[in-house]
């Protein structure tokens, strides 16, 4: 029996870590199409932003209900509708190529971002009752969060090489990326309907009502601040880099190389996370978090007051004049390197604030998680205000954004993230 339930367990983690890369492959697919919406319908930084911003905004309104539905239907369910309505936005995205409309382009982004939050609230509490709760659970989420960092550092380098030359760049250029999702969805499907996944949440409706919720709890109510703060870190620092590498009337930088660039990001989070991986079952979140936040601190000011005209060489992958792909070195502004190496510090901050905001709540950490995804919007928000400051002063001045959260998660860190009411009943 209890051979056929850690094998359960076994299966079930495995089907969550592959739910955490379907959210940053669709999630990352936004940031480089910002890109190519601003080329093709010939908009400033902001309005190509409004991508990412449907895609998150669809956290905000599907948040609590999202909650309240993996209450009532349990994991398997709600991750199965997540799948379908993820394979729905991803199609709609694919017609506004054909149809060349913008509007229907965002249209399937908002669409998506309904999915991503519903595999969102699966995801996360799964693998850390998975895990046993506490540095386990942490470690358990940090796993996940690598493969999500593999998935994530492909997509930006996937829409460079598609798009090459960023003058001509086109919605149809990257339905390679798009078709590879559909199928991915289509497979994690079938998979799903295959595989028992365990409940550890779904318990039978009571007609009795508690006078709390998760959010009687300050630490939570703090935390999940802090992931609005977070996700607009995270996504705000690639897709500004991305947009100051390639722009027309700065340093015009092939779009494979500003691709591969932004990748390298990612890919920064992919060795941060296997460390956080390795590391936290005997590091607490609360230091994780700390240090990361004070690492991150000191790289985004590096990057701001460095001078754009020191250049560092960069690994890059590259296209030459016959348009045959290699790897080589690109210089690339030393700003570039440094805001690089900030995905080393966000990739250990998503596990160690949702560990840290949970932490405590009991039987309200279900409907804990659907208010976690309400705030999640803020990778749609701070983005859309980085960008409008990079439009009316520069994108270097836009990180100030940055630092901000930053210190903000710092001081959940170090104070915010204790849990002052302890009186409350969980069990």
């Amino acid at each position: 029996m209890v051979q056929e339930k850690q094998k359960g367990n076994v299966v079930a983690i495995i089907m969550m870590i592959l739910l955490f890369g379907m959210i940053s492959f669709v999630t990352n697919l936004a940031a480089p199409m910002g890109t190519v919406l601003k080329t093709q319908f010939h908009v400033e930084n902001f309005l190509g932003t409004l991508g990412v911003f449907a895609n998150f905004i669809a956290y905000a309104v599907m948040g609590i209900p999202g909650g309240l539905l993996l209450q009532k239907y349990g994991y398997k369910k709600t991750a199965l509708i997540a799948v379908a309505v993820g394979f729905t936005g991803v199609g709609v995205q694919c017609l506004s190529g054909v149809a060349g409309s913008f509007v229907i382009y965002l249209l399937g982004a908002f669409i998506a971002g309904f999915s991503m939050c519903l595999l969102n609230i699966v995801v996360n509490p799964m693998l850390n009752t998975l895990g046993g709760l506490g540095n386990k659970g942490n470690q358990l989420i940090q796993i996940g969060g690598s493969f999500n960092s593999l998935c994530g550092t492909a997509v930006p380098m996937l829409v460079g090489i598609l798009v090459g030359d960023i003058t001509k760049a086109n919605i149809t250029n990257v339905y390679p990326v798009m078709f590879i999702a559909l199928a991915v969805f289509a497979l994690v499907f079938i998979g799903l309907n295959l595989v028992r996944i365990p409940e550890p949440h779904l318990v039978a409706a009571s007609k009795e009502k508690s006078k709390y919720s998760p959010l009687s709890f300050r630490h939570f109510i703090l935390g999940a601040v802090g992931i609005f703060v977070y996700v607009g870190v995270e996504v705000g620092i690639p897709d500004v880099l991305n947009k100051f590498l390639v722009d027309p009337n700065g340093l015009k930088i092939d779009a494979t190389i500003a691709g591969f660039v932004a990748g390298t990001y990612w890919f920064m989070m992919l060795i941060g996370r296997l460390v956080g991986a390795a590391v936290g079952a005997k590091v607490s979140s609360k230091s994780m978090l700390s240090v990361a936040s004070i690492i991150g601190l000191v790289l985004v000011i590096l990057a701001i007051f460095a001078p754009t005209g020191n250049q560092v060489n960069l690994p890059v992958l590259m296209k030459d004049e016959l348009g045959a792909l290699s790897l080589g070195f690109a210089l690339v502004p030393v700003n570039a390197m440094y805001l690089v190496l900030v995905g080393l510090c966000t990739s250990v901050m998503w596990g160690g604030i949702f560990n840290l905001a949970v932490e405590g709540l009991g039987k309200y950490t279900a409907k804990a998680s659907g208010f976690f995804m309400v705030l999640v919007c803020g990778g749609g928000i701070l983005p859309l205000l980085q960008n409008k400051i990079a439009d009316l002063s520069s994108y270097m001045t836009s990180y100030w954004v940055v630092i901000a959260g930053l210190a903000y998660l710092l001081f959940y860190a170090l104070a915010g993230s204790k849990n002052v009411n302890k009186d409350i009943p969980v069990a």
